[in-house]
């Protein structure tokens, strides 16, 4: 029987209690299945050994629960994670009480069983992701945290980060910052590329539009440095001025912005068989016609006002919302958006364009 200790754990964290309960189903439905194929054949086949090692990674992670419950920390995934075998069946604990359950843990915790690409969503159960923020805008009714689906955007200048653990805290997406002009690669992006998927996060690469260059020779530098992988998120074009930049000041016209924007993204999409997406900012939009740009998804940000208002009414799909938020796995400041849709649709949109 769990103590009273662990009892008021399961209570302060009922994702936890949920986990641990639908795993013990499984095992006894299982483990009848088992008890029965032994006294008809004698013996036990490979599917009952995996109930076995199912029943011993649940009793190891029910010592983890217990013995937590007799301490004044609480049960950190982390620590569970620590004992051999499920690396971690709740991803909650004391600094996060969001009540998201990491889809990974479950998916850990199969013998044998094969993930699909789509699965490697972080799912909630009862709250929607709630970031902090260092510089918080008040949207008022029209708050992204109304949103099911939050991901971040990321470059070198975020240093080293644990996308597992961010996306134990409810980091749905990752898109990382991969080429910029037609000769600098982010001098983190092989590295956050395969951190990013080795933690079951979805991921995509963007490249950063120099107007010093064609756009055709940055198109070729990003597919020379962008592996193409069916279930990497869509390609990102990230159109903007930049007036820091120490080596291109220019502002071409709009006419010559859209067409080497054109030629860029049907290069890529021909390449990756994907439709790219593309990311933009107000006054880029507006400076450069783009809302008779036609025939691409729209990543829009939007910091102090929502993107209808923002963009008046244009179809947006990803909304960046802050550039100043707080993500557990990422120091300091991060970029933080949303998916428009829900978690039915963002799995619906996955299998589509990263399947």
């Amino acid at each position: 029987m769990p103590t009273a200790s662990a009892r008021a754990l399961f209570l302060r964290f009922p994702g936890a209690a949920l986990a641990v309960g639908r795993k013990i189903a499984e095992i006894f439905t299982k483990n009848g299945e088992h008890e029965e194929r032994v006294r008809q054949h004698g013996k036990a086949d490979g599917d009952c050994l995996g109930i076995q090692v199912l029943k011993r990674r649940l009793s190891a992670l029910l010592v983890a629960v217990a013995a937590a419950g007799c301490t004044t920390s609480g049960i950190d995934a982390r620590n569970v994670g620590a004992v051999s075998a499920p690396k971690a069946a709740v991803a909650a604990s004391p600094d996060n009480d969001s009540g998201i359950v990491s889809l990974a843990a479950e998916q850990d915790a199969q013998v044998n069983a094969a993930a699909p690409a789509t699965a490697s969503l972080g799912y909630q159960t009862g709250r929607k992701p709630r970031f902090g923020d260092s510089d918080p805008f008040d949207f008022g009714t029209r708050s992204p945290h109304a949103h099911d689906i939050h991901g971040i955007d990321v470059a070198k200048y975020q240093g080293s980060i644990d996308f597992a653990h961010a996306r134990a805290n409810g980091v749905a997406f990752a898109f990382l910052k991969a080429t910029e002009g037609g000769d600098r690669v982010d001098d983190n992006f092989a590295t956050n590329w395969s951190k990013a998927k080795a933690a079951g996060l979805p991921r995509g690469a963007y490249h950063f539009f120099y107007f010093c260059r064609s756009a055709a020779e940055q198109a070729k530098w990003f597919i020379r440095n962008v592996p193409r992988e069916a279930a990497a998120l869509p390609p990102v074009l990230d159109m903007e001025w930049n007036p820091q930049s120490p080596t291109c000041k220019i502002r071409p016209p709009a006419d010559k912005v859209r067409s080497e924007m054109r030629v860029f993204l049907q290069m890529v999409e021909r390449h990756y068989g994907k439709k790219p997406i593309i990311y933009t900012t107000p006054d880029f939009f507006d400076d450069n016609g783009l809302a008779s740009f036609k025939g691409y998804g729209w990543w829009l940000r939007a910091t102090n006002e929502h993107p209808d208002a923002k963009y008046d009414n244009h179809p947006w799909l990803f909304w960046q919302y802050t550039g100043t938020g707080r993500v557990p796995g990422v120091k300091g400041d991060a970029d933080i958006n949303v998916f428009r849709g829900d978690g039915k649709s963002w799995r619906a949109w996955l299998a589509a364009n990263a399947g």
